[in-house]
Parts: structure tokens; C-alpha cells; sequence
């Protein structure tokens, strides 16, 4: 017998010895009868267990029903809380609208206290010297600005009053054909609504008046919580860390130390393309010989701190004053200016200076930036980016993993490593 004979008779007897196992099989094991159903039914599922639930009755409920509820009643919670912070802080906004912009002062003047701090200077004395310097450059700049406005208002009002009349004459000869009669029932109605709303208008000056001191009482905080702020920021901090648990410490000091670097480099980001924009336009109305160059860069500079909405009504306001002085012709020129600034800022210096710290997504900036406005006008408007910009990165690095705390380690909250307890 060669080897491939040997093979096919192995195989054939693995061959019968299969079919002798499935015949003893079948033997110990018959085949129920045939009842006419084709297959056989699943077993019933088993119980569903309830124990989540309080009652018999909660068991009747739909489990997708009983988790809506319960996502329910916890935003319920949480829009309560929210709105109770809310009303808080429009309660006390005399001292939380301080206390905002120290911040934005700070995280702005921070590297100049820090650079004196390396020359030796003691804290005191180096957050004295860079609160005076920014106090010295504000008033030399607002000074400038309103000298400059005095000096050519008179020339100014001139103008305006010319283009009205222009406006006028225009109305009568232009494609409406207005009359006389019409042009000045026109004038006669809105000297009209001016008379009506004097009293509203008295009232408003009589309460912004009134306001002066709470104004100036604003502004005091804002010094004061600015030189403590910078002088001893990394103290308060530590001591707020603090009150909260061991656990949470680490991670709470992480999150603060990466949220002020965010708000530093925003603020500091935005002055910078801020300062560019101011220089763009400023320029453009120089070479173009429109008045108040200066005061409309200014202008520029501080509408450019609220992101999208402060760049557009700036730039509005000197294509209006470039209309009234120069005409029509150079107010076109004035406004492709600002256009090509503000696609410049927008696609450049925006993605380039403030880089992925700070990216927020432009529908979360104006969304960000109307609630501001609602809530508390012009200071929301100002501090809704940089505070939606800290909230974000705050969030994202306590939702990060952490690795665990030694129950033995002293948490030091200062972005330092984590020390064993003596």
C-alpha cells in the first residue's frame, strides 16, 4: 500500500466514525414531534428590573419618559440657579463691572509688572510705577483726542449744516421732486418729535448726573483692585484655591492657571490688532485730508475691543465725518478702507495673532456678544468674549483625565509640581 492509499483509508475511517457519532447522537437525543409550526419560539425576556425606580407606579412609566423627566427637572435646576447668579450680579453690577475690567487691566499689564519684578523692584513699587504709566497714557490720549475735537468742531458743525442744505436741495431737484411745502413739513415734524421728547431727554441727562458718582466710585475700584490685583493676584488665588476640597485642588489651580493665561493673551492679542487697525484707518484719513484723523483712530482703537460689532459702527462713524467734510467721492475711498482693514484683521491678523487659544467660533462670539449687550450693555459687550474665551478653556482642562492626587501630597496651586506632605 503506497501513501496515497493510506491517506484515502485514514480518511474514510475519520469518515464513518463521524457519521457513527451523529447516529448514537440522534439515539440518545430524538427530534420532537411536528406540531405544524415551522420554528421554535423564543423564550419570553426576562423581567425588566426596576430598581431605579421609587414605586410600582414608576415602573408603569416608559423608561424614555422617566429619563426625559429626570434631564427635565435638573435643567429646570440649573436655569434657576442660573438666573437667581444673574439677578445677583445685576444687583451688585456697581462692584462686578469693576472688578471685570480690573481683570482685563490686569491680565493686560501683568508682563510689565513682571519684567520690573526681574530688575529687582520690590511688588509695591512695580505695580505703582505701571499703574501710573497706563493712568499717564490714557489721560495723554483722551486729552489729545478732545483738543483735537474742540479745535475743529466749529468747522465741522459748518459742514454738516452745508450738507443739509445740499440734502434739501436735492430732495426738491433729485428723482422725488419733493416741494417746499413738503421738505419743510418734513423738518417741522422732526423739530416736532425734538420738542416732544425734551423732557425724556432732561431726564436722561438728570439721571446720568445722578450717576456721576456712582461713575466715579466705579472708577476707584477699578484702581484699587487693579494695583492688588496685579501685586498680589497669585496670593488670592491660592487662598480661593484653598476652600475647596483636597481633590479638587490640582485640577482647579491647573484650570485657573491656563484660564489667565487665555485671558492674558486675548487681551493682549486684541490691543494688538486693535493698534493695527487704528494705524490702517488713521493713515487712510490722513492721506485723504479728512478732519479729525486722530480722534476717529481712537475711536477705532476702542470700538476694536468688541470683536465684529465695535470694528463696523467705528468705521461707520469716519465714513460719516469723511462724507460731511470731503463729500461723497472720498467717503467711498474711506470706506473700501475700512472694508480692506477689517478683511485684513478678519482673515489675517485674527487667525495669526490670537492663534488656537482663544479661537472661538464667530456665531458663539455674536451670539456672546448681543446677550452681553442685553444684559448689561456696553460693559457686557466688552467683557462677553474674553469671559466665554476663559469659561472655555477653564472647562476643557477640569474635563480632562487627571491622574490621582497621593492622599499624602500637598497640592501647591501655582502650576507647580505636586510636593509629598512632610
Amino acid at each position: 500500500m503506497n501513501r496515497l492509499q493510506r491517506v484515502r483509508a485514514n480518511l474514510r475511517r475519520a469518515y464513518e466514525a463521524g457519521r457513527e457519532s451523529v447516529r448514537v447522537a440522534r439515539a440518545e437525543h430524538p427530534a420532537p414531534e411536528d406540531n405544524g409550526v415551522d420554528f421554535e419560539l423564543p423564550p419570553p425576556d426576562p423581567p425588566v428590573d426596576h430598581r431605579s425606580t421609587s414605586s410600582r407606579d414608576d415602573a408603569e412609566v416608559p423608561h424614555s419618559l422617566r429619563i426625559a423627566a429626570a434631564w427635565s427637572w435638573r435643567l429646570i435646576v440649573v436655569g434657576v440657579v442660573g438666573w437667581v447668579l444673574v439677578r445677583f450680579i445685576g444687583i451688585v453690577s456697581i462692584v462686578v463691572i469693576p472688578l471685570a475690567i480690573s481683570l482685563l487691566l490686569s491680565a493686560l499689564l501683568s508682563p510689565a509688572v513682571g519684567w520690573l519684578r526681574r530688575y529687582r523692584l520690590p511688588p509695591s513699587l512695580a505695580t505703582f510705577l505701571v499703574l501710573v504709566g497706563g493712568i499717564a497714557a490714557v489721560a495723554g490720549t483722551l486729552t489729545l483726542v478732545v483738543n483735537q475735537f474742540l479745535d475743529g468742531a466749529a468747522d465741522l458743525t459748518a459742514k454738516a449744516s452745508s450738507g443739509i442744505r445740499q440734502i434739501q436741495e436735492w430732495l426738491r431737484t433729485g428723482p422725488l421732486h419733493l416741494s417746499d411745502a413738503q421738505v419743510n413739513q418734513a423738518i417741522d415734524s422732526a423739530q416736532n418729535w425734538i420738542n416732544s421728547n425734551t423732557s425724556s431727554l432732561t431726564e436722561t441727562g438728570v439721571a446720568t448726573a445722578a450717576t456721576l458718582f456712582e461713575v466715579l466710585t466705579g472708577t476707584l475700584l477699578v484702581l484699587f483692585a487693579t494695583f492688588f490685583f496685579l501685586r498680589d493676584g497669585r496670593k488670592i488665588w491660592r487662598f480661593l484655591v484653598r476652600l475647596f476640597p483636597v481633590n479638587a485642588r490640582w485640577s482647579l489651580a491647573d484650570a485657573g492657571d491656563a484660564s489667565w493665561s487665555t485671558l492674558g493673551s486675548y487681551v493682549r492679542a486684541t490691543v494688538l490688532v486693535a493698534f493695527i487697525d487704528a494705524t490702517g484707518i488713521g493713515l487712510a484719513l490722513v492721506i485723504l485730508n479728512v478732519q479729525f484723523p486722530f480722534p476717529l483712530a481712537a475711536l477705532v482703537f476702542l470700538g476694536a475691543f468688541i470683536p465684529i460689532v465695535g470694528a463696523s459702527v467705528s468705521g461707520a462713524v469716519a465714513v460719516l465725518v469723511a462724507l460731511v467734510d470731503q463729500g461723497w467721492v472720498v467717503a467711498l475711498i474711506v470706506l473700501g478702507a475700512v472694508i480692506l482693514v477689517q478683511q485684513v484683521e478678519g482673515h489675517i491678523l485674527q487667525p495669526l495673532i490670537m492663534g488656537r487659544a482663544v479661537a472661538i467660533h464667530p456665531l458663539v462670539v455674536i451670539i456672546g456678544i448681543a446677550s452681553g449687550v442685553v444684559l448689561a450693555g456696553i460693559i457686557g459687550a466688552l467683557v462677553a468674549v474674553p469671559l466665554i474665551a476663559v469659561l472655555n478653556t477653564g472647562v476643557r482642562r477640569l474635563a480632562r483625565q487627571r491622574p490621582e492626587v497621593p492622599p499624602d501630597a500637598v497640592v501647591v496651586p501655582t502650576g507647580g509640581a505636586t510636593a509629598p506632605a512632610p
